[in-house]
């Protein structure tokens, strides 16, 4: 039996699946200790929770929104970027790049700066049809 390699890019699937994680961990950071009736973190309904956070909260969950939005096209496209036999180099550097750029798109939007968030997630999703069409030929 032969194991595949589990390439940088896969790895990077890996991360882009838990960014979203990371996002609810911001919008619900420092609400866990406090009880739900004075506005903690309530586990018991946290949709309804979350939906009624305001300013960088209510953004972090827009964010782990958006960033689930994000990960079948990039799934997809570091698989069929594989299966064409893309080179592995270029699509490792264009899966990390997608990564850091997502990670400057949370950032960007917990800290509430539209114009610049907005033009992170347009290179990130231009690199990821990079990554797409990276074994093209």
């Amino acid at each position: 039996m032969t194991l595949a390699n589990f390439t940088l890019a896969y790895w990077c699937v890996l991360v882009a699946a838990l960014l979203p994680i990371v996002c609810a961990g911001i919008a619900k950071y420092g609400t866990m200790r406090v009880a739900p009736g004075k506005g903690g973190f309530d586990n018991n309904d946290p949709r309804a929770w979350l939906s009624r956070q305001t300013d960088w909260r209510a953004r972090a969950n827009a964010a782990q929104a958006n960033t689930f939005e994000a990960i079948p096209f990039f799934f997809a496209a570091v698989i069929i970027a594989h299966q064409i036999q893309a080179s592995q180099a270029r699509l490792d550097i264009l899966a990390v790049l997608f990564i850091a750029l997502r990670i400057i798109y949370i950032a960007l939007y917990v800290g509430n700066e539209a114009n610049a968030r907005s033009i992170v997630w347009a290179l990130a999703f231009f690199i990821n049809i990079g990554i797409l069409f990276s074994g093209f030929r």
